[in-house]
């Protein structure tokens, strides 16, 4: 009698074992499905539009969360998907917000709602103002946005990009993680 009732409990320890184990996994592979799909992701910069402050390869942090709490700002670097490829994503600077005017007149000088904005992200002076050589209209849930390499960026002066919708944001470049030299937060 007591060799049975010793395999049940070996039974009954190995089906909690397995259940317990199941439970486990299935928990992790939930918390990693939230935290991919609505607080972070990582992303590799390809190319050199953001150059310097971003360099092809570097792999980054973006936080998807905040802006559900707060707006975008002025400067803050952000990540958005290419509309006519949405496995290319696309990361630039802030440089418009919505309702403002945002024009770059032939010197390269980019002005907001008819102002001269100061800044010093861009690597180089606008050669090509394109579509923002006259005043940019933004709507009200609308970025106007720049690489940081200004002659080398495919953003919101070409047609095909153009403004860019909140709900097509990403989210904002938070730490860089590799290469190892250079983690840290990114502004």
């Amino acid at each position: 009698m007591a060799k049975k009732e010793n395999k049940a409990l070996r039974k009954g320890g190995l089906l909690r074992e397995v259940l317990g184990t199941s439970i486990y996994i299935l928990v992790v592979l939930l918390v990693a499905y939230i935290v991919v799909h609505y607080v972070g992701q990582r992303t590799e910069v390809i190319g050199e539009s953001m150059e310097y402050t971003l360099m092809d390869g570097d792999n980054l942090l973006v936080d998807k969360i905040s802006y559900r709490f707060r707006d975008p700002e002025r400067f803050d670097i952000v990540v958005f998907p290419y509309r006519y490829d949405k496995h290319t994503y696309y990361i630039k600077r802030v440089i418009g917000l919505p309702g403002e005017s945002v024009q770059i007149d032939e010197d390269g000088n980019i002005y907001i709602n008819g102002e001269k904005l100061e800044e010093y992200y861009g690597r180089e002076v606008i050669n090509n103002p394109e579509r923002a050589i006259e005043p940019v209209l933004l709507g009200e849930d609308e970025y106007f946005v720049l690489g940081d390499n200004r002659n080398n960026s495919r953003d919101s002066r070409w047609e095909d990009v153009g403004n860019i919708k909140r709900s097509e944001l990403t989210g904002k470049v938070w730490i860089r993680i590799y290469p190892f030299k250079e983690w840290g937060k990114v502004r």
